[in-house]
């Protein structure tokens, strides 16, 4: 193939008491494009064009040369477009899109097919956490877990009937320092409230059992350390409750807070929300994505 375009979806992952196994897919997200060249050059649009360090690009050109070279055993020209809606560093799944859309493109560009399972395993190398890139693969909402390296997974569709509210900091959060915040042990009762609190919210998106979402989502093993490190979002948390959502949680690791609200009543609690917070914060809506990483034709 001489062009190819593919889209993928941001994600929310943990959804509060689903610690690095739950996540689900956002309608908000990246698109990239590749065409064979003469030279290589790479040009970015949207967030994070005016960062020499995503200019570059270093870690998607890495990962998706030695794809392309690993299938053609040589490594060709490419003018690479990418389109960043999705905010970096904010909880997002940035860091996912990157890996699934190098290892899928790398393929697609060679015209070789893999499916969707065997694109996650082998993103599965890089991002060692499935919640992020089970559902920017699958879409919907996704239960992961790994077991030999691999990973074992199951999804479902989300109606377009309840839609997400994202209130995005200017100020990033560090997957990998807020890792290293939390405890190094826990409490036999707070395992047990997040097993139970887990099972539920993994019953409720199975059964679009929206009313069990506010204690399902309820966490004590990363939230409260996370966001002490960050104490706008407790205020947040706290202005959003008032609006009555269906939950609200840290989206990933942070700094995004993600909340799930019936559509009908999205864009009015969005313009209510928006008079709350000062311009370091933006407030966007997004319905959510059943598909999944995907060719555009």
């Amino acid at each position: 193939m001489d062009y190819i375009k593919i889209r993928v979806p941001a994600t929310s992952a943990n959804l509060g008491s689903g610690f690095d196994s739950l996540g689900l897919a956002l309608s908000l997200g990246n698109t990239m494009s590749v065409q064979r060249a003469t030279n290589t050059s790479v040009r970015v649009h949207g967030e994070g064009s005016n960062s020499p360090k995503i200019q570059e690009n270093a870690m998607f050109l890495s990962i998706f040369t030695s794809y392309y070279q690993r299938i053609n055993n040589k490594m060709d020209s490419f003018k690479f477009i990418f389109n960043n809606n999705v905010p970096i560093s904010r909880g997002l799944g940035s860091s996912s899109i990157v890996i699934l859309s190098a290892i899928y493109s790398a393929y697609l560009i060679s015209g070789v097919k893999i499916s969707k399972r065997e694109l996650l395993n082998l993103a599965l190398v890089h991002e060692k956490h499935a919640d992020n890139i089970t559902p920017a693969t699958y879409g919907g909402f996704c239960v992961s877990s790994i077991h030999n390296d691999r990973i074992i997974s199951t999804h479902k569709a989300i109606p377009n009937y309840v839609s997400a509210l994202l209130v995005i900091p200017s100020k990033p959060m560090s997957t990998k320092m807020s890792r290293k915040i939390l405890p190094m042990q826990y409490s036999k009762d707070d395992v047990c409230f997040n097993i139970s609190r887990s099972s539920l919210m993994v019953s409720a998106f199975m059964n679009h059992k929206w009313d069990l979402l506010k204690i399902a989502s309820q966490d004590r093993i990363h939230e409260y350390y996370r966001m002490q490190t960050f104490p706008e979002l407790i205020n947040i948390k706290k202005k959003i409750a008032r609006y009555r959502p269906l939950m609200t949680t840290l989206s990933g690791s942070g700094s995004t807070i993600f909340s799930m609200f019936y559509s009908e009543d999205i864009e009015r609690v969005k313009q209510s929300i928006c008079n709350s917070f000062s311009r370091d914060f933006r407030v966007i809506t997004s319905g959510f994505d059943n598909t999944g990483i995907s060719q555009i034709h």
